[in-house]
């Protein structure tokens, strides 16, 4: 069953290789070397159960298969074996009291994996759902949410797959699938139509974004071919103007201190894109539980 998993993170888009050795490390930081001492002091060796993650708040579900190679990896290591009864689809709106996945097995492997499996899935549903009242809130214009590189240390690749899951679009994925010249890089090149020739001749073909603070620099940008800017700290207004602007000439995207009571708004602006780096560094996490019923 567990293949089942490592092919829904794949098929996403996500390198399940990697993701194994990221649960690996996080239940090997659970146990610290030792053992789960509560569970081995309190449950038979032989015990059975099956354990429900159960939703006990409304919002988006992303993780399902993080959250059951978890449970697959304890019991692994425990030579037992476990089964996969229910299971939400990643993407899919619950409810509070809705199962999201359940597993059968070895009581005391289902307690260890139990926490890990939790926080990978409460986390990741967090995301989802943050990302979800942003698109919602968008709706029924063209601009889109995007996230940001302010992802936790490690878990960037799950985080972005949660941000697909709640229908918002991935920016890059790292410092060297595309370029972003920002505020920093345009001093030390000496401008920001220098900084953006700069990279566009270092690295020919590869996607270049320019950040402006100015609409004096986008037309600058703009006029040396910039295929995509983005707006840093402007207001409405200015991002209305921008769009009117440019015509059409690049895609902009929007950035800096949005918050979601600004996307009506910004929805009527024409922006292709706004930025939120909250979507990943302060989603509050889906509450999610985990219900054990002994099999004796």
């Amino acid at each position: 069953m567990s293949s089942r998993f490592d092919q829904q993170l794949d098929d996403a888009g996500v390198d399940s290789t990697k993701v194994k050795e990221l649960i690996a490390a996080t239940i090997a930081e659970d146990l610290d070397g030792g053992v789960d001492v509560t569970t081995v002091s309190t449950v038979a060796a032989t015990d059975r159960s099956r354990l429900d993650l159960v939703a006990r708040a409304s919002g988006i579900i992303a993780g399902v298969p993080v959250a059951g190679m978890v449970f697959q990896a304890v019991a692994d290591a425990a030579d037992s074996e476990v089964a996969f009864g229910e299971a939400i689809v990643d993407r899919t709106r619950v409810a509070s009291g809705d199962v999201v996945l359940s597993i059968t097995g070895n009581t005391r492997d289902l307690l260890t994996a139990e926490r890990s499996a939790l926080n990978l899935l409460g986390h990741l549903s967090g995301v989802a759902t943050a990302t979800s009242v942003w698109v919602d809130a968008l709706a029924g214009g063209k601009t889109r949410v995007r996230d940001t590189r302010k992802t936790t240390p490690l878990l960037r690749s799950l985080e972005k797959y949660a941000v697909r899951c709640g229908g918002g679009v991935n920016h890059r994925m790292s410092l060297s699938d595309a370029a972003l010249v920002k505020d920093n890089h345009v001093v030390a090149a000496g401008g920001v139509a220098a900084a953006f020739d700069a990279v566009r001749s270092t690295f020919p073909g590869l996607a270049v974004e320019v950040e402006v603070d100015s609409l004096d620099q986008l037309d600058e940008v703009v006029a040396a071919g910039a295929q995509l800017v983005l707006l840093d700290n402007f207001t409405i207004d200015q991002i209305r103007e921008a769009v009117a602007r440019v015509d059409g000439a690049c895609e902009l995207e929007a950035s800096g201190g949005l918050t979601i009571d600004d996307a009506a708004q910004l929805a009527t602006t024409g922006v292709d894109y706004v930025a939120v780096g909250a979507l990943t560094h302060s989603a509050p996490v889906l509450d999610i539980g985990a219900d054990l019923y002994s099999l004796g």
